[in-house]
């Protein structure tokens, strides 16, 4: 019963600290007491502080969910059409999944092999990719690599960024360059390339379009109305993609 009694007083006092009662409604001594009483309870029952913790996380993820919702609204030709990103799968297919990934990225490199599964099994999936070089200098240098590679031999682009994505150690401008090599396009042509165009405001526009997204890490995917952040695996991905089909969203 005491339990149930000290549970009953917190909630009366949280309700009438709810009240628009003026900053002058108690005195010292009583919030001084007040303020002991919140202390000793919560000291008690430090559970109560996990909750308040869940609670806080849910309505901050629920707030951004939100957010990202709008952003994809607004930039939709920027997400799922920009002319500077690759596609691969069917370019016709009818459901797009948008991944902004990083070469130096582990767990875009896990998540590799996902979209290799998804592309091998859905013949009627779009799968774009959109170069988010966020890792370092390294990464900005193997993506402009990446950049000249994909305007100079389009057609080998899906192998040049599996090629790429799966080599061992960090990627950089010289690892860009020997796949690009491997794959038949010279290092002077690459070099050409990267000085004729850079990627310098693809990359920028890129990361605007990430910040008003929400995105801070890779791989971050975007499947129709929905921001889908980390390498969240096959299951879900495909999941997400078979409600997009049943219902139009992905989740129905």
């Amino acid at each position: 019963m005491a339990f149930f009694s000290k549970t009953f007083t917190a909630l009366a006092l949280a309700a009438s600290i709810a009240l628009p009662l003026p900053a002058a409604a108690l005195d010292d001594q009583q919030k001084k007491e007040f303020g002991e009483f919140i202390k000793q309870y919560l000291i008690e029952n430090p559970e109560i502080m996990l909750e308040v913790q869940d609670a806080l996380q849910k309505k901050q993820e629920a707030q951004r969910l939100v957010k990202a919702n709008m952003a994809i609204e607004e930039n939709t030709t920027d997400i799922f059409e920009s002319k500077n990103d690759v596609t691969l799968g069917n370019p016709k297919g009818d459901v797009t999944v948008v991944e902004f990934f990083d070469y130096n990225c582990s767990y875009c490199r896990h998540a590799l092999p996902d979209m290799q599964a998804m592309l091998k099994k859905d013949k009627n999936v779009r799968f774009v990719l959109k170069e988010f070089p966020i890792l370092g200098p390294d990464s900005v240098a193997a993506h402009k690599v990446a950049d000249a590679f994909r305007k100079l031999a389009p057609e080998k682009y899906a192998d040049f960024h599996v090629a790429l994505l799966g080599t061992e150690g960090r990627a950089s401008d010289e690892t860009a360059i020997a796949v690009a090599t491997s794959l038949g396009v010279s290092e002077d042509k690459i070099r050409a390339e990267m000085a004729k165009s850079p990627n310098d405001g693809i990359v920028q526009a890129t990361y605007q379009l990430a910040s008003s997204l929400g995105i801070s890490g890779t791989p971050s995917y975007v499947i129709g109305n929905e921001l889908v952040p980390g390498a969240v695996g096959l299951d879900d991905l495909e999941a997400k993609v078979k409600n997009m089909r049943s219902c139009g969203k992905t989740a129905c």
